[in-house]
């Protein structure tokens, strides 16, 4: 599907070169570690070649980005999908099709790359997600990929992250200070430009067309702007990662938090005992309280150093004398609370070390949330490795993970689709923040209903008719 034809296209409206590896060409490689792409690249008017067939292209903007979708659309082909992190397959290209990476920052684009302006952040898509503390506010989530990911395809798989509980999600559905997405320049299908780039904090007219593209994953338009609402950044943080002696105490030491920390909580996350044995064995890390069978690691994000650790003392107190705690370490410098957040933060990177991973990211009640994994414990036996459990407590969002000294085909078939059913007989979520994409398009049925699918459907064939953008992703197979 990408020929000479687009090269020599491309080459003449001067596309920038994407990212490359050490051979020139672009990998990627998904979270799960089931497929890689390997990219062919636009540079300036040469060519690298891959084994993929794809081609990979950068826009300098949106009407870049419009000129070369329109294309596509002409010719009933295409593939451009938002960058980074790459996750169940949602961003990766299949063979043969196009792929676009973000479009970069330009200070002489037609929004000038990018403002931040009274808590406002206006940019490109391309722009990454860590750059704009050095202005005195934070983006609304925050991501173990911060340093490499986008801006654009963050808001494309609408990501969760690390301070949902405070903030909410890029949808502005947070419980705390105003954050979230207020605009959205994208290209349609067929080439059209809608800018919806508002940074208004109220416009209550019509419909509020820029929620149609967050978590769209690429698959109704291809995102080139955005505006969005940032919060201060807090001038005093507080970390304290607690030892628990059972998960009941986990639940009522977050009910008690939530009750006394109120406005300054930013963050609560779980922890097992299997994930601490994990971090210390893979990564060499000391756990800093005595062994419990589960930690909490909470943060404090404020104004007032002297009101929010009065605060955070009663709390420990508090929880200490009741006994929901039996010990607890404290962090309010920068390296001490950077090593403290790494028990939790480098999870992930220890179970890859540990073989292969099967990865579930559920939305369960809060009372039910830790269940599925001892569930899962007796139901696999010898045949996991371990099964761990972690997540955001605060959201109800559970990290399942469970991993084995390499792929089974015989273990995955007593997890799936058990898992996913144990989840729907709970009213929870197949996919709290990870989204869909190529891996987990055929299990939206467990958190949707049929109604839904249809809906959604509706809405793809009206934006993208000819299915040009990031096909095969987010929606079933079968009807």
């Amino acid at each position: 599907a990408c020929g000479s034809e687009d090269v020599a296209w491309l080459s003449k409206r001067w596309w920038k070169r994407a990212p490359t590896g050490p051979d020139g060409a672009a990998p990627g490689r998904c979270w799960l570690g089931s497929r890689e792409a390997s990219l062919t690249l636009v540079l300036g008017v040469s060519q690298v070649t891959a084994p993929s067939g794809n081609l990979a292209w950068t826009p300098r903007g949106g009407q870049h980005t419009r000129a070369m979708v329109g294309r596509r659309h002409g010719r009933d082909e295409g593939h451009p999908f938002p960058p980074h992190p790459w996750f169940l397959d949602g961003q990766m290209p299949l063979p043969g099709f196009l792929a676009c990476w973000a479009p970069w920052a330009e200070p002489d684009g037609p929004h000038g790359g990018s403002a931040c302006s009274a808590g406002v952040l206006v940019c490109q898509a391309g722009v990454f997600w860590s750059t704009w503390e050095e202005r005195g506010f934070i983006m609304p989530l925050d991501l173990g990929a911060k340093g490499s990911c986008h801006i654009g395809g963050n808001v494309a798989t609408n990501a969760g992250g690390l301070r949902f509980l405070r903030y909410g999600s890029l949808r502005g559905d947070g419980p705390g200070p105003g954050s979230g997405e207020l605009g959205t320049l994208a290209v349609l299908a067929d080439g059209t430009v809608l800018n919806c780039l508002t940074s208004l904090r109220k416009d209550n007219t019509g419909y509020d067309l820029k929620q149609l593209f967050i978590g769209s994953e690429g698959t109704l338009g291809v995102i080139t702007a955005v505006s969005i609402l940032c919060p201060p950044k807090p001038s005093a943080v507080n970390v304290a990662f607690l030892g628990c002696p059972g998960f009941a105490e986990v639940l009522q030491a977050f009910r008690t938090c939530r009750a006394m920390l109120g406005e300054i909580l930013s963050a609560f996350e779980f922890m097992d005992a299997e994930c601490m044995k994990l971090v210390r064995l893979h990564l060499g890390l000391s756990c800093p309280v005595q062994e419990s069978p589960f930690y909490v690691l909470i943060e404090t994000a404020g104004s007032g150093p002297g009101h929010d650790a009065e605060k955070l003392g009663c709390f420990l107190e508090q929880v200490l004398d009741s006994g929901l705690v039996t010990d607890g370490t404290l962090g309010s410098d920068e390296r001490r609370i950077k090593m403290l957040w790494a028990l939790r933060e480098r999870i992930t990177e220890a179970l890859s070390r540990d073989g292969y991973v099967y990865k579930y990211d559920l939305s369960l009640p809060l009372d039910r949330l830790y269940d599925l994994v001892g569930d899962l414990r007796a139901r696999l036996g010898p045949s996991a490795k371990h099964v761990v459990g972690y997540g955001h407590l605060g959201d109800g969002n559970l990290h399942l993970n469970v991993t084995a000294e390499t792929f089974s085909a015989s273990l995955l078939g007593a997890l799936e689709p058990y898992v996913y059913e144990w989840t729907a007989g709970q009213r929870g979520s197949v996919s709290a923040e990870h989204g869909l994409g190529f891996k987990k398009k055929d299990v939206l049925g467990y958190s949707k209903p049929p109604e839904a699918l249809q809906l959604m459907r509706q809405l793809k064939a009206l934006l993208d008719p000819k299915g040009i953008l990031n096909p095969y992703k987010m929606l079933p197979t079968h009807a």
